[in-house]
């Protein structure tokens, strides 16, 4: 009998791709690539083809944060030097994406060396990604490509960053050298670490008279979002969430304070957190955006601090614990307690909307649309002040807010959304982006028509970029006015509203609700003078290092 003939190498990535859940991979074809893409035409995963590299980037980013792993597939140069913006992005925000790049084939490299889309050294793509990327390598070595391929894959998992794989495109077929399968090396901690650490926090918090929890992004990358509920719940701590962490507990659980970022934070948020006499700080990444450009006010003397791979309370330090065993383990050894949670800050009733001939505001809109929310709903958000106002909306169900809030690159939302609702075809996704950014890569909404999605996605038009204009202001950040509800002549069957005002865009909103079949977008006329109070606070701060 003979022996059955090995995977190649192109099919071996996709089969691990596909055991690892990546069940789609997002890209633009081009000659480098065409016959991985070929293979990937005859396999178990799906090609979401985008109008743009970067645009597909993005939405394997979206995807990854729903799923755990995304994987895009672009050709050489001029394609994948089109993703570095959003590849250094999610290596900014830990999101686990696999970047793959056809290359020219190693024989062409050594024997025609003016081939097309080169721009220096053929090693020079692959040093580009070295820096971007928790992990990357070039396959064209048949006897070690399966090793590398499993090595990088599991690399993205451990490591929730990006990853790179180049593969030539004459090895695509290459039959490679099968290797016994070896399961990835879970991080282990250092056991007499964990449980002194364990123990001291549990002291602490027994001993605390106002423990709160802040809760980073962190633990949403590592899914320990259950972890943070079973500690939250047993111990009855109020939990507020950084920023780029918004949605790692569901948002109406009754344990939650809301967004704290400093300055821009909510009075009771910003209360709770700064005057805890104990705050742990599980999963929090010290960027200036999630302390409100450092106008956070927070004493280490009274601070727990566990990252992935340490922990600190006050000045004593615990290498070699991890994030997961940390969190299970003290939620598993604090007392559990019955009391009911704090009851929430109320709100005051909004003011009967819509009110007649009344100009749409920020404010407004935010209010609306927090009581348009349903469970099955995933807001992705844009950066600028679509994002700083959404700091008030609050979504059902964890993990359901998805934004770039710490790398803040212009033109994630549209297709972040994508790739979030592929990843998740259940839920419904709500895209709040400003016109500057949709002007960017709002082309991807009509992937989504291609898709048969059905986002809703509400523009914050007022013509210009406003967080610049409030930082420094000039004709520099003035842009086209676009008919954004009219989109639907270009990109296919798109259900356009235009929202000047308060009633218009009820209406518009009642029935995009309604309608599941397409896409709707609606146009809202926002005054170039209306922020929301976060972003003003915001833009006081950086205005002054702006001007020196």
């Amino acid at each position: 009998m003979g022996t059955a003939k090995a995977d190649s190498i192109g099919q071996y990535l996709l089969k691990r791709l596909y055991e690892a859940g990546v069940k789609h991979i997002f890209g633009v074809p081009g000659d480098y690539v065409l016959g991985f893409y070929d293979l990937m035409a005859k396999s178990p995963i799906q090609h979401v083809g985008t109008t743009r590299e970067d645009t597909a980037a993005f939405a394997a980013d979206g995807y990854a944060r729903c799923r755990g792993l995304g994987a895009l597939a672009v050709t050489y140069g001029v394609g994948a030097l089109n993703t570095v913006n959003a590849v250094a992005g999610a290596y900014a925000e830990s999101s686990p994406v696999i970047v793959i790049s056809g290359a020219p084939g190693v024989r062409e490299q050594k024997e025609d060396p003016m081939i097309h889309h080169r721009f220096g050294p053929f090693t020079f793509q692959r040093e580009i990604f070295d820096r971007i990327t928790c992990a990357a390598v070039t396959l064209d070595d048949p006897i070690i490509a399966f090793r590398q391929i499993d090595r990088v894959i599991a690399a993205a998992r451990h490591s929730c960053k990006p990853v790179y794989i180049e593969l030539p495109r004459d090895l695509v077929m290459a039959e490679g050298h099968p290797v016994p399968t070896e399961p990835p090396e879970e991080p282990a901690s250092d056991e007499a670490a964990l449980s002194e650490a364990v123990a001291e926090t549990a002291e602490l918090m027994s001993k605390s008279v106002s423990p709160t929890v802040l809760a980073g992004v962190e633990l949403h990358r590592r899914g320990l979002q259950d972890a943070l509920v079973e500690l939250v719940e047993r111990a009855r701590l109020p939990v507020a969430a950084t920023l780029t962490g918004k949605s790692v507990i569901a948002e109406r659980h009754p344990a939650y304070l809301g967004v704290y970022e400093g300055a821009m934070s909510s009075e009771n948020a910003r209360y709770m957190v700064e005057q805890s006499d104990l705050l742990l700080m599980l999963g929090v990444t010290l960027n200036d955006i999630d302390t409100g450009v450092y106008t956070a006010r927070l004493d280490p003397h009274r601070i727990v601090r566990a990252a992935q791979n340490e922990v600190v309370i006050r000045y004593h330090r615990y290498p070699r614990v991890t994030l997961s065993d940390f969190v299970l383990s003290l939620a598993r050894t604090v007392k559990a307690k019955h009391e009911t949670f704090p009851a929430p800050v109320t709100t005051p009733e909004a003011t009967e909307f819509p009110m007649p001939e009344r100009p749409m505001t920020i404010a407004r809109l935010i209010e609306r649309l927090d009581r348009a929310l349903t469970p099955d709903m995933i807001v992705v958000s844009d950066v600028g002040d679509c994002l700083f106002a959404a700091i008030d909306l609050r979504v059902y169900e964890r993990s359901e807010f998805l934004s770039s809030a710490f790398y803040t690159t212009m033109g994630f939302a549209v297709p972040a959304a994508l790739g979030a609702q592929i990843a998740r075809p259940d839920h419904r996704a709500l895209i709040l982006v400003g016109d500057g950014a949709f002007q960017m890569t709002g082309t991807e909404l009509s992937t989504h028509i291609r898709f048969g999605l059905a986002p809703i996605v509400v523009v914050f038009n007022n013509c210009g970029y406003s967080t610049e204009r409030y930082i420094l202001d000039g004709p520099f950040n003035d842009i086209s006015c676009w008919n954004f509800d009219r989109l639907g002549e270009l990109f296919g069957p798109l259900n356009g509203y235009d929202a000047p005002d308060e009633e218009s865009f009820e209406k518009a909103l009642v029935e995009a609700l309604a309608n599941h079949a397409t896409p709707s977008i609606i146009n809202v006329h926002i005054s170039r003078d209306d922020s929301s109070s976060a972003m003003r606070r915001l833009a006081e701060v950086l205005k002054s290092r702006v001007r020196g």
